[in-house]
């Protein structure tokens, strides 16, 4: 209705939320962009080990930037006010399932193997924009500062959905605010990130698949052209709880169930989801797993004090 209706086709009802949820995370991006600046500056003197460190830090940055969601905090205040990177270990016992090895041996022997013409391509399907949107932004700057990708495409939303979803406004807005921002380190990161649309190193897409009622088993059916892009990728990154619904159809799998089976024939490359769990669904732990917890936690599928890193592809 919005879509056909000027002047308020590109309203978004949750601007205001979004905006103040970065606004209030100012430290916490000033932080990253920090980290990540310091890190570009030392990256070729990184050995292979310092480097898969650093990635795996990152991985896990983006995955508890995952808990900003303004749609679990009913639209209240979601955001970041302290410094992740300080919080990384004691998190760590709070991963479920921890695939990032294989996201890892991925993207190395892509390194290693690729000759100068051709490319690395990694996909990241958007879920939060603001704080958690930075996270990723930090992921994927890496991830070409590396040469553990040369391209990073982005899949956001055609239209405002679950509140905090990510935009093409979305994501303008936040490289504008932070190559703005009042910090020699956030802003320059800002500077790089423009740069990096400019060239094409950075591609934003959008698709209105992501926003109708289908899981993703029938995107070779309902959207084809979709689905044939996917399978250009490398790796293919689902952020957040409502892509992980839509990858295992959001159904009442039992916990033990192979995240391959519930993919239902989903492969359009390798792909991990990266969520933290705010939904009551989740497949492929140890048999007794998800029943311990649900026994002393009976919030624990749904809290989003509990994240994963769960892949799908070769091994």
């Amino acid at each position: 209705m919005f879509k056909y209706c000027p002047p308020i086709d590109y309203f978004d009802v949750f601007k205001e939320s979004k905006e103040q949820n970065f606004c209030e995370s100012q430290e916490s991006v000033i932080a990253l962009c920090t980290h990540l600046q310091q890190l570009i500056k030392t990256i070729e003197d990184l050995d292979e080990n310092q480097l898969k460190d650093e990635f795996f830090k990152l991985l896990q940055i983006s995955l508890w930037g995952n808990k900003c969601d303004l749609s679990l905090s009913g639209g209240e205040s979601s955001s970041q006010k302290t410094d992740v990177l300080n919080s990384l270990e004691d998190l760590k016992p709070f991963i479920l399932l921890n695939d990032m090895e294989h996201l890892w041996s991925l993207l190395s022997n892509c390194k290693k193997t690729r000759e100068k013409a051709s490319v690395t391509r990694v996909y990241i399907v958007l879920d939060n924009s603001g704080f958690e949107l930075v996270t990723d932004l930090i992921l994927a700057n890496f991830l070409l500062s590396s040469e553990l990708a040369t391209e990073v495409h982005f899949y956001g939303k055609t239209i405002p959905w679950f509140v905090s979803d990510t935009t093409i406004h979305d994501f303008n807005w936040l490289i504008e605010q932070v190559k703005h921002g009042n910090h020699k380190w956030m802003s320059k990161c800002g500077a790089d990130w423009e740069e990096f649309v400019k060239m094409g190193k950075w591609v934003y897409h959008d698709h209105i698949f992501w926003t109708l009622p289908h899981e993703y088993c029938a995107m070779p059916q309902v959207a084809p052209d979709l689905y044939a892009e996917l399978q250009k990728a490398h790796l293919i990154l689902f952020k957040g709880d409502l892509n992980y619904r839509k990858l295992t159809g959001d159904r009442k799998w039992e916990f033990s169930v192979p995240f391959h089976q519930a993919l239902n024939g989903f492969h359009p490359a390798p792909l991990c989801t990266i969520r933290t769990l705010k939904a009551e669904i989740q497949v492929g732990l140890k048999p007794g797993q998800g029943e311990q917890l649900m026994a002393s936690e009976p919030c624990w599928w749904t809290s989003g004090k509990y994240g994963i890193f769960q892949y799908d592809g070769p091994l």
